[in-house]
């Protein structure tokens, strides 16, 4: 047997009523800088229940049945921040986005495209996780229509809803993005990695390559690159958590169109190497 290290017990789920979860409700927020479509759209996410509730029971799949890690409101949050921070750069960096390429919108229009994207992604985790990919479509299909009316107009908010479950679908293991924005999103899913919120599942306390070189990851950090538009600078207490880089971020990078635009680098810290585990016995 193997025993891993945590910072204290893990604890069973307990039962929680609809009421109770809503009352430690999470707030959505992102700097909005000059975007005012943006600023309104996470005005209307804040106060829509029914997505709220989407998040929540995609949770309840994912932490309480699955033993996975959260796929739910701090997790879609976390994603929007990481995609925003990139998408910036990468725009920034002299990168374009297909909302300026293919359609003659503004860069805020794609940014809109790369939040909404992070925001719904995972939604179809409240259905199921095998294909939540594809079940999170249909789910964002209806959503999109409400959020971007009076947003944007008919014709335009066509557009960016198809943008923008192009971007969800191309998240999938294999997915193939085919613009900026989805590569940007791919890209951030992975990135939600800092102190052990891995992206691979694995069953809640158990110690695997899996548990342990999540809990190596301390913090990711993203910056202009010096050669590059986008550095990512990802610190480890320990050797193993170069696992989820080789075998989650590589992955999504890989394919994700934005590989000359992003440079990563890995760097232990501290004196010595964090003990994860005492033990392994087979």
């Amino acid at each position: 047997m193997h025993e891993l290290l945590h910072e204290g017990p893990i604890e069973p789920p307990h039962a929680k009523t609809v009421a109770e979860r809503f009352e430690r409700r999470i707030e959505i927020n992102v700097p909005s800088r000059h975007n005012p479509k943006l600023r309104t759209l996470i005005d209307k996410v804040n106060a829509d229940d029914d997505l709220y509730g989407l998040w929540l029971a995609a949770n309840v799949n994912a932490i309480e049945r699955l033993g996975m890690t959260d796929h739910g409101p701090v997790h879609v949050k976390i994603v929007m921040n990481i995609a925003t921070k990139l998408y910036r750069l990468l725009v920034d960096g002299g990168v374009q986005p297909a909302a300026v390429q293919n359609w003659g919108m503004d860069v805020t229009d794609g940014e809109v495209i790369v939040a909404m994207a992070s925001l719904l992604h995972d939604v179809g985790m409240s259905i199921h996780r095998a294909d939540h990919e594809g079940f999170s479509l249909f789910i964002a299909q209806g959503k999109l229509r409400e959020l971007l009316a009076d947003v944007y107009d008919a014709r335009t908010a066509t557009v960016m809803r198809a943008e923008i479950l192009h971007a969800i679908i191309a998240h999938r293991s294999g997915g193939r993005p085919l613009t900026m924005e989805a590569g940007v999103v791919r890209i951030a899913d992975a990135l939600d990695m800092a102190k052990g919120r891995s992206r691979i599942p694995f069953a809640q306390g158990s110690s695997s390559i899996h548990s342990i070189s999540a809990a190596a990851i301390e913090a990711v950090h993203i910056e202009r690159g010096e050669t590059k538009p986008v550095k990512l600078q990802i610190e480890m207490s320990n050797s193993a958590g170069v696992f989820q880089l080789d075998q989650l971020f590589r992955e999504k990078l890989a394919g994700s169109g934005l590989e000359s635009y992003v440079e990563a680098e890995a760097s232990l810290i501290g004196e010595s190497e964090k003990l994860l585990f005492k033990e392994f016995r087979l």
